[in-house]
C-alpha cells in the first residue's frame, strides 16, 4: 500500500469516518430529526455537539489506538483481540446495521430521485447501486481517494448552504437556539444513544488508520475524527431549526428547508453532494466486509476467489434494495433504535475498559 503524508495520517482516517457515518439519514437531515428534535432545537443541539462529539472523538481515539498496538485493521482482528471468541456477537450487529444503513441509502436515493428530479425512485436507486458496487470492486485506494474528496466537496456545500440559510432565515434560527426553557430532559441520552448506534461502524474505517506510526498519530486522527465527522450534522442540524417544530415531521428535512429557500441552483448542487454521500457510504459498509473475507484467506496464504468480492457487493445491495421498501423514516426510527445498545455492550463498553487496559498493558 502507498505510504500516505503526515497530514493524511491525522485527517484521512475522519474524512473516512465522516463519510461512511452520513449515511443516508444524516444527509437527509431525517436522522438528526428523529433524534434531536425531540429535545427541542437548543436540547438536540446541545445532544449532538457536547454528547455525541465526546462519544465519537474519545471511541475514535481510543479504537485506532488499539488497532495500531494489535494490527488489526479489519473488524474480526479488532474484535477477536477485544472479545476473543465473542467477536462473533459484534458480526451479527455489524450485519444487521450494513443492511439497515443500505437499505436506508437505497430509500434516500430512491425519495430524493423523486422529490427533485420528478421521476421514479427505481432510477435513482438502480444508479446508486451500480456506482456503489463499483467502487467496491474498485478497490481501496478509490475508496480513499474518493471518500477523502468528497468530504472537502461535502463541507464546501455545506457552509454554504448555512450561510445562505443564516441570510434567509437567521432571525428565525436565533430565536430557536435562544429558547433555554425549550431544553427537553434526557438531551444527553439521546445524544448518547445516536453516537452509539454510529459507533458500530468504526471497525469499518480501520483500513484507513494502519498508516500511523504512533500513539500521537493515532489518538490524534481519532479526535479529529470526532470532530470531523459532526461539524455537518451541526450546521444542517442548525439550519433546520428555524423550521422547528414542523420540519421534525417531514419524511426528507432537507427537501422541506429547500422549498423554503426556492433555490434551485442549490437544490440541485445539494442533491449531488447528497448523493455522493450515499454512494460512500454504502461502498465504505460492504468493503468491512470484503476485507474480513479476504484477509481471512490471506491468513490462510490462499488467494481469495475472484467471484467473492462482486457476490457479496451484489449481494449486500440487493438485500439492502430489498428492506428499503419499508421507507426512510420508519427504517431509521425502528431499525436503528432497536440495535443501538447492542453496539453499547459489544463495543463501546468494552473498548473504553478493555480496551483501554490491554493498550496500557501491551507490549
Amino acid at each position: 500500500m502507498e505510504k500516505h503524508s503526515k497530514f493524511q495520517r491525522y485527517f484521512l482516517p475522519g474524512f473516512i469516518f465522516q463519510s461512511v457515518v452520513i449515511a443516508g439519514g444524516y444527509g437527509t437531515g431525517a436522522e438528526l430529526a428523529e433524534f434531536f428534535f425531540p429535545y427541542g432545537s437548543l436540547g438536540g443541539l446541545l445532544a449532538m455537539s457536547v454528547v455525541t462529539f465526546l462519544f465519537w472523538a474519545v471511541v475514535c481515539a481510543v479504537s485506532f489506538e488499539f488497532a495500531r498496538v494489535f494490527k488489526a485493521y479489519e473488524y474480526k482482528s479488532f474484535f477477536q483481540a477485544l472479545l476473543g471468541p465473542g467477536w462473533v456477537l459484534y458480526e451479527i450487529c455489524y450485519i444487521v446495521l450494513l443492511l439497515i444503513v443500505l437499505a436506508v441509502v437505497a430509500a434516500a436515493a430512491g425519495a430524493n430521485t423523486e422529490a427533485v428530479l420528478r421521476v421514479n425512485k427505481w432510477y435513482g436507486i438502480a444508479f446508486m447501486t451500480v456506482c456503489v458496487a463499483g467502487l467496491v470492486l474498485k478497490g481501496t485506494t478509490a475508496i480513499e481517494n474518493f471518500l477523502s474528496f468528497w468530504s472537502y466537496v461535502l463541507y464546501a456545500v455545506y457552509v454554504l448552504f448555512l450561510i445562505i440559510c443564516f441570510t434567509r432565515f437567521g432571525e428565525s434560527i436565533v430565536n430557536q437556539l435562544a429558547v433555554v426553557k425549550e431544553i427537553k430532559e434526557g438531551w444527553p441520552m439521546g445524544g448518547a444513544r445516536y453516537a452509539f448506534y454510529n459507533l458500530g461502524i468504526i471497525p469499518a474505517v480501520l483500513f484507513s488508520t494502519r498508516d500511523a506510526e504512533n500513539r500521537k498519530e493515532a489518538i490524534g486522527s481519532g479526535l479529529l475524527a470526532g470532530a470531523i465527522g459532526i461539524v455537518p450534522a451541526i450546521l444542517l442540524f442548525v439550519a433546520m431549526s428555524a423550521f422547528y417544530p414542523e420540519i421534525a415531521s417531514a419524511s426528507v428535512p432537507v427537501n422541506y428547508l429547500f422549498e423554503k429557500l426556492n433555490m434551485p441552483w442549490l437544490l440541485y448542487t445539494f442533491q449531488i453532494v447528497l448523493f455522493g454521500t450515499l454512494i460512500e457510504t454504502g461502498a465504505g459498509f460492504i468493503k468491512a466486509v470484503t476485507d474480513r473475507l479476504e484477509i481471512k484467506y490471506a491468513k490462510e496464504g490462499k488467494h481469495p476467489p475472484v467471484a467473492l468480492r462482486p457476490v457479496v457487493t451484489l449481494g449486500c445491495v440487493l438485500l439492502g434494495v430489498a428492506i428499503s421498501t419499508f421507507g426512510l423514516t420508519g427504517l431509521i426510527a425502528q431499525g436503528y433504535g432497536t440495535i443501538t445498545w447492542g453496539f453499547f455492550i459489544l463495543y463501546v463498553a468494552p473498548v473504553l475498559t478493555w480496551g483501554v487496559y490491554k493498550i496500557a498493558t501491551a507490549r
